[in-house]
């Protein structure tokens, strides 16, 4: 009986979620930009999360000049979905409204080919392609094991090695972007405008002033201050409410 309780439950949560998405797209063609956020954060509320939520959101708060919430939507976006084109480009245009210009140091070496390479995917898409991979596997297998010839089998044998070899680079990669994104903690700067400090006190001398929808990285914390970095590699402390963590 309570097992039929929570699969009603869920049947319904993810109805109320459907029913306030589709709502939420009406008042978005209506330009009812306000109310479609509303619908959005309801579907959030039932724990449904997608690339395309977030990208509406984001879409609505950039229609409405607030800064922030547009790059912040956006991000989580692109975090779901990596490759997607049209959420990059809405995002450099939501980057355009920010008024820090901060430099990007760039990263080299094989790190950064490795981390290019497994962010290219979301952690769980890579997990579906080693799914996809072992469902493939076992089709070969049977090939192999039912192959009435000598080259038949060595045909399927080859197939089973390179997607053998296939389902092993699927999961480390998914295991070691999920590490990434666990340990890579960014944010986006809420405030209007916060002043980064040198130390973790409010009587700190300010290092640099950064304003709304900049992009910081979370490095550690103590009491209720974050110190993060920049991507021209400075660091320094901001009170924790100055921010709002993607990850």
């Amino acid at each position: 009986m309570k097992k039929q309780l929570l699969l009603l439950l869920f049947i319904f949560q993810i109805s109320l979620a459907q029913t306030a998405f589709e709502k939420g797209n009406q008042c978005y063609q209506k330009e009812n930009y306000t109310e479609a956020i509303n619908q959005y954060e309801n579907v959030l509320a039932t724990g449904k999360h997608s690339a395309e939520l977030y990208f509406n959101l984001g879409n609505c708060y950039y229609k409405l000049h607030k800064v922030a919430p547009a790059v912040y939507n956006y991000e989580k976006a692109l975090q779901l979905n990596p490759n997607d084109e049209e959420i990059k480009t809405n995002l450099d245009f939501a980057r355009k409204m920010t008024i820090d210009d901060i430099k990007i140091v760039p990263k080299v070496g094989f790190s950064k080919l490795i981390q290019d390479f497994t962010s290219s995917y979301y952690y769980d898409t890579w997990a579906w392609i080693a799914v996809v991979l072992a469902f493939l596997f076992l089709v070969f297998f049977a090939g192999y094991y039912l192959s009435g010839t000598a080259l038949r089998k060595r045909i399927f044998f080859s197939g089973m090695f390179f997607i053998f070899l296939g389902i092993i680079i699927s999961v480390t990669s998914g295991i070691y972007e999920k590490n990434r994104i666990a340990s890579e903690k960014t944010a986006i700067v809420f405030a209007e405008s916060v002043s980064v400090k040198g130390e973790p006190k409010a009587s700190s001398a300010e290092t640099i002033l950064l304003h709304e929808g900049t992009k910081v990285y979370v490095l550690e914390s103590i009491a209720n201050w974050k110190k993060i970095q920049l991507t021209d590699e400075s660091t320094g402390w901001t009170p924790e409410e100055a921010i709002k963590e993607l990850n």
